[in-house]
């Protein structure tokens, strides 16, 4: 039996000590496809947000797993060989996605796009903002980076209401956010896109927030619908920061552009210092499991 061939973006030399009973190949095949394609078994794409890393797949006669760098997978799952077992990069991102959440909610909240825009301007321009203390903010997703979200949040002295897709102790069901959407100050979107939450934040969400509030999306821009968005923030009633957007980048006639309130980062919630140590270790673990034939870590369902 010959030994299994990895394909990695990076160099293995990066994961410290990586299993020797593996082969290592360096490769980001949207630039080139090696020979050896039909060889690999175990798969690392590019840490990539579109579907771009799935064209090779095809190709791939021998392979056996999928190991994203990124907690989304729905760039990969609808491109997915049967039989091929996708993991996702949970842990990865949950120390960089929480920090930019409160960075956008606290940005949004106090005011400094505004004071960006004074400074360059060269104006002193004092605001009476809200503070994030007191606040209630409803997290809407409780995995990995939901629970780095709220360790991080508690500290501002808020009121946190947990939703997941299915109840649990302290958490609600998604089922519960008509009851829970008119009480909230902040309301953060962390789930996974899948069929169920695609196109959840509309309309009726929308009118559904309390005035004043503000949304934060985290997730996937799919996850909100961005006609209603842009109708909702044109009313002035609530404000929105996004870290995510439908389609990426976003055009440059996008209406969200020009849209009232609204603080957009280009989707860079995981693009930060900690990523790489995370995603070293993590692959480096996962692969140490899969030479010696142990359960894989962050093995995805079929809907989610």
């Amino acid at each position: 039996m010959s030994t299994p061939l990895v394909w990695l973006p990076f160099d293995p030399a990066e994961l410290g000590d990586p299993p020797e009973a593996l082969r290592y190949e360096v490769v980001d095949p949207t630039r080139e496809v090696p020979a050896s394609v039909g060889e690999v078994s175990f798969y690392v794409p590019p840490y990539r947000l579109d579907a771009s890393v799935t064209s090779v797949l095809p190709q791939m006669a021998s392979l056996d797993v999928v190991q994203t760098l990124t907690a989304g997978v729905d760039n990969v799952r609808p491109h997915l060989p049967a039989g091929v077992r996708l993991c996702n990069g949970r842990g990865i991102h949950d120390a960089s996605t929480a920090e930019l959440t409160l960075t956008l909610i606290l940005s949004s909240l106090r005011g400094v796009p505004d004071f960006v825009r004074a400074q360059d301007r060269r104006e002193w321009t004092p605001q009476w903002r809200p503070a994030l203390a007191d606040r209630h903010v409803l997290l809407v997703g409780h995995g990995a980076i939901g629970r780095a979200i709220e360790s991080r949040l508690l500290p501002f002295e808020v009121t946190l209401t947990k939703v997941a897709r299915t109840a649990r102790d302290d958490v609600h069901a998604i089922e519960d956010l008509p009851q829970l959407l008119p009480t909230a100050d902040v309301v953060v979107l962390i789930v996974p896109l899948t069929d169920s939450t695609r196109g959840l934040v509309d309309a009726a969400f929308l009118d559904q927030m309390k005035d004043g509030a503000l949304l934060v999306n985290m997730a996937r821009g799919a996850v909100v619908v961005t006609e209603d968005l842009v109708a909702a923030l044109h009313t002035g009633r609530i404000t929105a920061a996004v870290d995510v957007v439908d389609p990426e980048p976003l055009r440059s006639d996008s209406p969200l552009w020009d849209a009232p309130g609204l603080l957009v980062s280009p989707h860079v919630g995981g693009a930060s210092t900690a990523m790489w140590p995370r995603a070293h270790r993590m692959v480096r673990d996962q692969l140490h499991r899969y030479a010696a034939g142990e359960p894989l870590w962050n093995v995805m369902s079929a809907d989610r």
